[in-house]
């Protein structure tokens, strides 16, 4: 693992500080690891966002289409259950 230091103003590290202990963080590491990893996953969400938004419109999700989607659920699920 790398390490990277960082500065903060002390309004700032007093703020990661009562993170760390309020939230039962073990050290300020782990509190910015789980920022940027919170970070991460909203950039991929993003990014599956804008790619559906400029995706061409599909059919819309009515009851039929829920139908179909359990229905091909439960045939996945039977050679499952089978093992």
């Amino acid at each position: 693992m790398s390490t990277m230091n960082i500065s903060l103003p002390n309004t700032l590290k007093a703020f990661v500080d009562e993170q760390v202990s309020q939230r039962g963080y073990g050290t300020s590491s782990e509190y910015v690891r789980e920022l940027i990893r919170k970070d991460q996953d909203r950039l991929q969400l993003r990014g599956l966002l804008l790619a559906g938004a400029a995706s061409s419109q599909a059919a819309p999700a009515d009851a039929s289409y829920f139908e179909g989607l359990r229905d091909r659920v439960r045939k996945a699920a039977k050679p499952a259950a089978k093992a």
